[in-house]
């Protein structure tokens, strides 16, 4: 089908066709009638089938006859990305806005923009702060919905889409699953289920030299010294990329530094010239020199990389960049890349398929999982097909991967709702933005939900019994309205068991720096560290030095936990470098990054609930958490407060005598510039803002 063919402004037709966009695919063509007429959709079609062209189309008509879009999508990476999509329809005045941080803000800019692209989490602290012009929202998208199947981020789209769904045309993108139907008939929309692709995919088992495919092909490779190496010297002899799945940071970490010395010989000089430069970007884009980001360079500078969230935003969006134009080669990649990341490769090889799993142990991967992965297989307008291709030890082995995941259909996916931990955020919310206001209400909302058609009507009834006693017992909510806490804890995006804790700090005055850090630390908000080995001595050292200050003084492994977490926020405000944290907690600059962000959210949190509990340790929390923000002692929060003068930035204009604003404003802007890392750029940038 044509895109003439259907009725679309001639404006948005004539941008799709600058991009090339001449037909419909299939999928494509089964859906657009639907989403068009403003009904609801589920469509369940394979990576790359062009489901999100759907929901740009629904919601360019529902924009362009005076209503307002919302674009929900589980990962910040992923916003970024639709943002780049739809930027280009701003030419026939569409407003594009794009929002995931600041979960304590209403943000009333946002009325203003017709398309509002939000990660599940904004669009939850939207609903909670009661955003007015959210009445206004015709069509919410919500991609990646088969992730109501997470136990983290589906309770929570789960919510938004049974709040929506009453007043607006709900359309669900998902990958292939078994129950999409199910999904559809929850949310009264058509299903629309495909397994076509622009580029065919052929799946594999590699075992001893050759792979078998699903279609009874067969390729042979040239053995070389292991499978992994076998497969990326083929990808490469046949100029194409490939793609590993592994299930270690670690492993990832290790196979790119093993083949880049592999995807060397294929770089010609010019490419070799291009990854200098990038390799280059890499070590610049650090606020510190770590072995980290020096160990990604040189492997980028060889043509490999790998991907993981141990890496910086900065850094991860390097790799993904110049994968996709094709001057990287291979990218070794943990499964979070498969949730939703553009990055197709000729060749997708999956090594392992089995993970560890804390509380279980050696679990499998689910299908699910792997499908997402393989989905990653091929490059359209650049490859005839794509390939997957597992690694099987032993014929027995190979004969279980076919049977239990090639030829196997994907898992069916169940709400998470039911957790007491899910349900006391969202029930709390529900009551404090006025949503519902009598148990009559809280059952008609919850019984609205994808968990309510999943579940019997007793076990719901006993559930909310529970949330609601709790609620009520900790002075939440009254009688079905929130308190004044209560409000607060919707409003600050916390568990509201995370607030009993902090509250019960602050009662009891909890006041020094390490106990205050361990009081957010010990939040179910915070994923805390696991212990090592060697972590055991020195942690139980530091939990003895400060016994009688924490909240909690198990001496469990958990408790323990949650002492090693906060020397980590310790020690990054008493401005260890990240180099030495990266290596002391066997952790990558990402994770330091996620934990100090966490840390500083909930300080702020505790801050705000100080308010009405503590007032006299606001100060304290207040001075705590902009530490927290720039990673500084308190000598240096003056200083940091300028654009453009971070952790390391301050230290040196300190050490040069430089510690206050008065201090800058006396000194000549040719002298400023000759401090090692100011440069005359922003010594001149720094001088207009004392100036001011």
């Amino acid at each position: 089908m044509k895109l003439d063919e259907v009725k679309i402004d001639e404006r948005v037709i004539g941008i799709l066709k600058e991009q090339g966009i001449e037909e419909f695919y299939p999928p494509q063509e089964m859906s657009i009638g639907y989403a068009l007429n403003n009904e609801n959709l589920v469509l369940s079609v394979p990576t790359a089938g062009g489901k999100s062209l759907v929901a740009y189309l629904a919601m360019l008509k529902s924009v362009l006859n005076n209503g307002k879009a919302m674009y929900i999508v589980p990962l910040r990476a992923l916003a970024s990305e639709k943002y780049e999509d739809l930027k280009i329809f701003e030419k026939i005045g569409i407003k594009i806005a794009v929002s995931y941080g600041d979960l304590d803000s209403p943000e009333p800019e946002l009325e203003s923009f017709d398309i509002i692209i939000v990660t599940s989490e904004k669009a939850d602290s939207l609903l909670r702060h009661r955003s007015h012009w959210l009445k206004k929202i015709t069509i919410a998208v919500a991609d990646e919905i088969h992730l109501i199947n997470d136990p983290g981020r589906g309770p929570t789209l789960e919510t938004i889409l049974s709040r929506f769904k009453e007043n607006a045309q709900i359309i669900g993108l998902s990958a292939t699953i078994k129950n999409s139907e199910e999904l559809a008939e929850w949310l009264n929309a058509r299903h629309v289920k495909s397994d076509w692709r622009p580029v065919p995919l052929k799946e594999g088992v590699y075992l001893d030299g050759e792979i078998n495919f699903t279609d009874n092909t067969a390729k042979k490779i040239k053995k070389e010294k292991d499978e992994i190496v076998s497969l990326v010297s083929d990808t490469l002899n046949d100029n194409g990329q490939a793609l590993i799945f592994t299930n270690t940071r670690r492993s990832a970490e290790g196979l790119a530094d093993k083949l880049s010395g592999l995807c060397k010989k294929f770089l010609d000089e010019n490419e070799k010239s291009e990854l200098k430069k990038v390799s280059e970007k890499i070590i610049k884009s650090q606020s510190e020199m770590t072995s980290v980001g020096s160990r990604i360079a040189k492997c980028v500078e060889n043509g490999a990389a790998y991907h993981h969230a141990g890496l910086s935003n900065a850094q991860r969006k390097i790799v993904e960049k110049n994968f996709r134009n094709g001057k990287i080669k291979c990218v070794a990649a943990t499964p979070t890349l498969a949730a939703g990341i553009n990055l197709p490769a000729r060749r997708v090889i999956i090594k392992n398929l089995y993970r560890f799993d804390p509380n279980f142990g050696r679990m499998p991967i689910p299908i699910l999982e792997i499908k997402q992965m393989e989905g990653r297989a091929g490059r359209p307008q650049y490859d005839r097909e794509g390939e997957a291709v597992l690694i099987a030890r032993n014929e027995d082995e190979k004969n279980r991967i076919y049977e239990d995941y090639l030829l196997n259909e994907t898992e069916s996916i169940y709400s998470k709702l039911g957790s007491e931990s899910a349900l006391r955020a969202h029930i709390l919310s529900s009551v404090a933005s006025g949503f519902v206001n009598s148990e009559e209400m809280l059952k008609n909302f919850i019984g609205n939900t994808f968990y309510a058609c999943q579940t019997d009507i007793w076990k719901l009834d006993e559930i909310i019994e529970r949330v609601v006693g709790f609620l009520e017992e900790n002075n939440m909510i009254k009688g079905f309205n929130a308190t004044k806490y209560g409000k607060k804890v919707s409003d600050l995006y916390i568990d509201p068991l995370s607030a009993v804790k902090i509250k019960n700090a602050l009662e009891k005055n909890v006041s020094s720096d390490f106990s205050l850090l361990h009081t957010v630390c010990a939040t179910p908000d915070m994923r805390i560290l696991y212990l090592r080995k060697n972590d055991y001595e020195w942690v139980e050292e530091k939990a003895s030095k400060h016994r009688g200050e924490l909240i909690t003084e198990d001496d469990d492994e958990y408790f323990l936990a949650q002492v090693k977490t906060a020397c980590l926020l310790e020690d990054w405000i008493n401005e260890f470098s990240e180099e030495s944290i990266v290596k002391k907690y066997g952790v990558g600059p990402g994770d330091v990054y996620a934990k100090t962000e966490t840390g500083e959210w909930l300080l702020y949190s505790m801050r705000e609930l100080a308010g009405l509990f503590n007032r006299g340790i606001m100060r304290t929390l207040n001075r705590l958490m902009r530490r927290m923000k720039y990673g500084v002692k308190e000598e240096l929060l003056e200083l940091t407060s300028l654009k453009g003068i971070g952790r390391i930035r301050a230290r040196v204009l300190f050490k040069n005598g430089l510690k206050t604003i008065d201090d800058l404003r006396k000194i000549e802007v040719e002298k400023l510039s000759r401090i090692k890392k100011i440069g005359k750029g922003l010594a001149e940038d720094i001088k207009q803002q004392v100036d001011k």
